[in-house]
Parts: structure tokens; C-alpha cells; sequence
């Protein structure tokens, strides 16, 4: 079982939902946190709630510069859980590119900078530990989610690359891919929602899962395996169960 008393981990998208709870867990199991997002307001509440030591470092994801100041201020760390992410529900018929480039940036680019900050000292010191969130809907194409599915596609594949690369090393890379959470974002879904998580519930299975040696975990269970058996159905019987 892995140890997180005295360890220093970097929060990325902890001023809500799922990522104010997995906060609440690390603090609990001993480790040290820093807390980033953009609202520094909600970070410093979530701070005073948290029974360790936290710091607070507000940083845009979306922003290389943002993102520079707060590797610089942060400094090196045991490890590094990247949580962010924007969200909108639109499909190709009705596009809008603002927001399509906004869950590029922030759900898979963001990954890539805060990375580009921890990664060289971590392969240096041949010690880190790496968790990246991705999702269900990353294993295959969905329609009405342009941009989302995308770029969780990407972090998926992301983390992928990099335990390939890393996986003999000192250096540990996890990837949990949830279903539906309810938090703001899923607040503006108007479809039904199978198997929705409370963030808490979800955080329980994120943080049991970093506790693992093993690199991929999908949750719900019995949901996720529609996903993973989605992968394994040719287009034309793929697409007319799941396409519009």
C-alpha cells in the first residue's frame, strides 16, 4: 500500500467536486497538500476544512504563464493529482468553437503544462507518483460531447504513453476514468445520467485506486464495462447503438 504521510501532492482542480474530496482524503492519510484552481476564495475555505497542511497556489491550467508561476512557486513534489476540467454538451451540428477549444485546453493541454513542471525532477529523482483523470466516455466517440470525449480521449491516451515510458522506473502513473459525477458540469447534462456518483463516493474509489500498484481503474464497475466492450464492436454495429 502506498504511504502519503509526510508526502507532498499537488492538487490541480481542487476547489470542487470531485477534486475537493480526493483533497479531503489525501489530507486525512498524512499528506501535504497544495491546493490549485482559479478561485484562490474557494481554495482557502477548502484549505481551512483540511485536517493537514495545505497551501494555496491559484493558477489558470489554460494558461502557459499561469501555469510556469505556480511549477516555479510549487517546487518539487512527491506527487501530482490533475483533476481540472470544462465542460459543455454540444454535438457537430450545432458547434461552437469557443467552447470546443476551451475543453482542449484546459482538459488535455492544461495536463500536458502542469506535466511539463513536475515531470523532469520527477524522472530525475526516479521518484513521483502521477494520477490523471480521464473518463468513460474517452474509450470510443460519443455523440453530442465535440471536445469533451475528445480531449478525455487524449488524457486517457496520455497517461498511457507515459506508463509506457515510465512504468520501470520510480516514477508511478495511474489513470481512473469515472462515469457521471454530479458536480456543476453535469449539472448541465439534460439526458438521464446512469449509475451518477455523489463526488464523495467517487473520491473513495480515486483514492483506493492510488493506494494501488495497478495503472487503470473505471468506475462505476458494471457501468464502465458498456465502455470498455464498446471498444471491441465494429463501426457499423457501434454506431447504430450509440450514434444519434
Amino acid at each position: 500500500m502506498r504511504e502519503f504521510a509526510g508526502k507532498r501532492y499537488w492538487v490541480v482542480g481542487a476547489s470542487e467536486g470531485l477534486g475537493r474530496a480526493v483533497a479531503h482524503h489525501l489530507s486525512r492519510a498524512g499528506a501535504e497538500l497544495i491546493l490549485s484552481a482559479r478561485s484562490a476564495e474557494s481554495l482557502e475555505a477548502l484549505a481551512g476544512e483540511l485536517s493537514g497542511k495545505a497551501h494555496v497556489q491559484p493558477m489558470d491550467i489554460g494558461e502557459d504563464e499561469s501555469v510556469r508561476q505556480a511549477g516555479e512557486a510549487v517546487g518539487a513534489v512527491d506527487g501530482v493529482v490533475l483533476l481540472a476540467g470544462v465542460y459543455w454538451p454540444f454535438g457537430a451540428q450545432d458547434w461552437n468553437a469557443d467552447q470546443a477549444t476551451a475543453m482542449a485546453n484546459v482538459n488535455f493541454t492544461g495536463f500536458i503544462r502542469v506535466l511539463g513542471q513536475v515531470v523532469p525532477g520527477m524522472v530525475a529523482r526516479n521518484a513521483g507518483h502521477i494520477v490523471i483523470t480521464s473518463s468513460l466516455t474517452g474509450f470510443r466517440g460519443l455523440p453530442g460531447s465535440i471536445g469533451y470525449t475528445a480531449s478525455k480521449a487524449g488524457t486517457m491516451s496520455l497517461a498511457e504513453c507515459m506508463h509506457a515510458d515510465l512504468r520501470r522506473t520510480g516514477v508511478d502513473v495511474q489513470v481512473v476514468n469515472p462515469g457521471f459525477i454530479r458536480t456543476r458540469l453535469t449539472d448541465k447534462n439534460d439526458f438521464h445520467m446512469p449509475f451518477i456518483m455523489e463526488p464523495e463516493p467517487a473520491a473513495r474509489e480515486v483514492f483506493e485506486h492510488m493506494q494501488t500498484d495497478v495503472f487503470k481503474r473505471s468506475f462505476p464497475t458494471v457501468f464502465s464495462w458498456v465502455f470498455r466492450l464498446s471498444q471491441f464492436l465494429p463501426d457499423w454495429a457501434y454506431y447504430r447503438l450509440f450514434g444519434r
